[in-house]
């Protein structure tokens, strides 16, 4: 069915979002065919929206060149962009409601299709895109890639698309493309991990979910460009409970009151959200799922779990004994969705989450790497603790950085918590942004305490290589971990994804290099 522009003025203006519409006379004929916020990517027929700090005025004229037959714009734009375009059809919001008007706009001009797919939207601290994984090989069974669509930091598959996100969550436009496509392509399922950004500045705006699971929380995410305070940081994340019908919430999570108080105010003000609450835990049997009889053997653990309708034992290919939580995320979402049983058993055993707690041995297991996303202080006490479980008495050598540009707390953070368990820090780049990632690697030995062993190593690559150098020579067998790049192959660096070589390629090649009397 083909939509006009005219029914997306009246759509918007039903939901309070217009200010507005100009030079709109002839919007009953204007077909509709999508919509963007970049001007790179604009097909005719689209909307384009003016938004975001770096807008400039020459983006609508590349727009408008490319075929755009209509604008989305804020009110304190509106004049110079009529200047700009004095005939083009304008749809004007206030300044507050333009990424709201965004996310309306995209979800009624691609159909709405969440409706026609099962939403999972999961958020949470640490967790989100191994839960997801895990979700998927359990919805998926024997049949990858044909009925669960993904949308997370590790990656998009929606049947057309498929490839590496730029944000875990992404802009609206984007968002609802990639619901459509799903839709489109006959997929059952959506599983996606939701952020705190994308929560407070509104990319999910309008979305709805079937089953909204929230993991945990811990401070992140804390900076002038992100989150200002932790409060600010929790809210954003209790939004997802605002477009659920089904709460799916860890029993152990910290603020676990503070959340069901919330999930209970959103109920009463809204009786179709969290119509149904279920709790999962790792250790408390007064949850709705839970697990005991956990055990870790050199990268596989296993547990008992038990649902409502079956209890029984189940392994997962991943070390970090943290993972049973996210396993029991993904099964209290399946046994909803009527997954259980033998259907979690064979799924859950051959998971494969890309650079999450990845183990790469010598072949004397001398030196075991660790790969994994780990960037924030409750990954670093989870991945830690549990690690230390699994791997006593070995040496700890860990590799790490901090972003630039945001989440400045890290750079606190991530030394006093590695150095509680690390024999030795090396502070290497680490996506520096527009940052000096010298001035980065100052601020993290400056926190570290006066008793912990660190030294400074800017090229990551060598920084790896010192790390494999120091573990060879430690007379117990060592783990080096690699910690928040997981399989990426780029550095973020002024704006520009930069080439560079995966954490666990430079560690591969360091130690045929040792094994060769070359390192």
């Amino acid at each position: 069915m083909t939509l006009y522009l005219s029914g997306l003025i009246s759509y918007l203006a039903e939901k309070n979002l217009l200010v507005r519409s100009k030079h709109c006379e002839d919007a009953t004929t204007i077909a509709l065919y999508g919509i963007d916020h970049d001007s790179r990517i604009i097909e005719p027929g689209h909307v384009f929206v003016c938004k975001g700090a770096a807008f400039k005025p020459e983006f609508l004229k590349s727009a408008l060149e490319a075929g755009a037959v209509a604008y989305l714009c804020a009110e304190s734009h509106a004049a110079e962009l009529e200047a700009i375009a004095p005939t083009v059809p304008a749809l004007i919001a206030t300044d507050e409601n333009l990424r709201r008007a965004m996310a309306e706009s995209s979800a009624y001009v691609t159909g709405h299709p969440d409706h026609g797919l099962t939403m999972i939207g999961i958020t949470g601290t640490k967790g989100k895109s191994t839960t997801a994984c895990m979700l998927r090989a359990i919805l998926d069974g024997d049949e990858p890639y044909e009925k669960t669509a993904i949308m997370g930091s590790i990656e998009v598959f929606d049947g057309i698309e498929h490839g590496k996100p730029d944000n875990t969550t992404p802009e609206a436009p984007e968002l609802w493309r990639h619901l459509a496509n799903a839709q489109k392509c006959g997929l059952t399922y959506m599983a996606m991990e939701v952020s705190s950004q994308a929560l407070k500045y509104d990319r999910t705006y309008g979305l709805h979910l079937d089953i909204a699971v929230f993991l945990n929380i811990g401070r992140d995410h804390i900076s002038p460009v992100e989150h200002s305070t932790f409060e600010d940081y929790f809210v954003s994340k209790m939004k997802i409970f605002d477009m659920a019908k089904t709460a799916v919430i860890n029993r152990n999570t910290e603020h676990y009151e503070d959340v069901m108080a919330h999930v209970r105010a959103v109920h009463e003000r809204n009786p179709e959200c969290c119509q149904h609450v279920y709790t999962f835990s790792a250790t408390n049997p007064k949850a709705d799922i839970w697990a005991d009889d956990i055990s870790s053997e050199y990268g596989l653990v296993s547990f008992r779990a038990h649902t409502p309708t079956w209890t029984g034992h189940l392994s997962i290919p991943m070390p970090g004994l943290f993972n049973v939580d996210n396993a029991l995320a993904a099964i209290t979402v399946a046994n909803l969705l009527g997954f259980s049983g033998e259907k979690l058993q064979y799924p859950l055993l051959n998971t494969h989450v890309s650079g999450r707690m990845e183990l790469i041995p010598t072949k004397d297991r001398k030196v075991t790497a660790l790969v994994d996303y780990a960037h924030n202080r409750l990954a670093y006490q989870k991945l830690f603790s549990s690690s230390s479980q699994e791997f006593p008495n070995y040496g700890r050598y860990v590799v790490l950085g901090a972003v630039g540009g945001k989440a400045q707390e890290r750079r606190r953070d991530l030394p006093e918590e590695g150095s509680k368990w690390a024999d030795h820090l090396i502070y290497t780049t680490e996506d520096p942004a527009f940052d000096d990632p010298a001035e980065i690697c100052a601020e993290m030995a400056a926190a570290t305490p006066e008793d912990a062993s660190y030294e400074i190593i800017l090229d990551r690559e060598e920084a790896i290589r010192q790390a494999v150098r120091l573990a060879y020579t430690d007379a117990r067998p060592s783990i080096v971990y690699l910690l928040a790049k997981g399989d990426e192959d780029f550095q973020s660096i002024c704006g520009k994804r930069v080439p560079w070589k995966t954490d666990a390629a430079v560690f591969k090649a360091a130690v045929r290099d040792h094994e060769a009397g070359r390192l």
